[in-house]
Parts: structure tokens; C-alpha cells; sequence
């Protein structure tokens, strides 16, 4: 009876624990890796984007995240939903007019503590001079619903 609640417990653990990973097709990635192997972090601290490395790579959601740093990377995982870009890394333009694309990570802006990626930088000048608060309220409204399809 021992053995058969271990087991019991061991698939419950596992079903509620990888629950997560399973909606890793919702965070954008390129050959596998969230923000084309840029550091989450590093737009935070350095203010700029700055290339992670493999040595310091943490899966999340089903995705690859690199770090310049152990230190970033573990402010990652203490708390990746501070450091993740919003709508799953997808466009903040794309997503508030409806629809998901890529991003470029030298196309970014942190807006309210949240960072936020865009497809080039041109549509990003479009995205900050079509009024940002907006903007991401319609994105806010949308990425639900975006979501689901991806």
C-alpha cells in the first residue's frame, strides 16, 4: 500500500507541476530560446539588452531563457513574472491591434515596471507614438483571447 501512495503521489505531483511548461507555445521564442537568448534581466539592471549565454539558461513555461549572469537568473526565477516580457514576449503593437508577431530584442521599453518587446524598432516608434497607455490597455484586452490560439 506504501509503494501505491508513493506512486499515487508522484503522478499527482507530476500532473500538477508540469501543467505550467505545457503553455510554452503562448512565449515567443526564436530556435528555442525566449528573447532570442537575451537577458529578461538585463533590461531591468543594465537598461539595455544584453545577450545571455547557455551556462546560465533556465527553462520556463516550456522555453529557454539565458542570463549574463547566475545572479539574473536567479532574480529570473525567484520571480520570473516581474522580468518576462508582457503578452508571452509577443509584439505589444501586434497584440493590441489583435494579432501576434515576433520581436526584435533591441525594440523594447519599460512601461510601468513591465517590459515590453515590439516587432522593429519602426513599429515601435509607431507603438510609443500611438499613445502607449492605450495601447496597452487594447493589448491587455486582446492577449486573453490571443492566448488561447497560440
Amino acid at each position: 500500500m506504501h509503494a501505491a501512495f508513493r506512486f499515487m503521489f508522484l503522478a499527482l505531483a507530476f500532473v500538477i507541476f508540469a501543467q505550467p511548461s505545457l503553455a510554452g507555445g503562448k512565449i515567443y521564442s526564436s530556435g528555442g530560446k525566449a528573447i532570442e537568448g537575451y537577458d529578461p534581466v538585463a533590461y531591468f539592471t543594465d537598461s539595455k539588452p544584453v545577450k545571455g549565454n547557455s551556462a546560465t539558461a533556465y527553462e520556463w513555461k516550456g522555453t529557454t531563457w539565458q542570463f549574463s549572469n547566475a545572479a539574473n537568473r536567479d532574480a529570473f526565477i525567484a520571480m520570473p513574472d516581474k522580468f518576462a516580457p508582457q503578452y508571452g514576449g509577443h509584439c505589444a503593437w501586434a497584440v493590441s491591434q489583435g494579432y501576434t508577431a515576433g520581436t526584435d530584442p533591441d525594440a523594447w521599453k519599460i512601461v510601468d515596471g513591465k517590459l515590453y518587446l515590439n516587432y522593429s524598432k519602426s513599429v515601435q516608434r509607431r507603438w510609443l507614438g500611438g499613445g502607449t497607455a492605450k495601447l496597452i490597455k487594447a493589448g491587455d484586452k486582446n492577449w486573453p483571447e490571443l492566448e488561447k490560439g497560440l
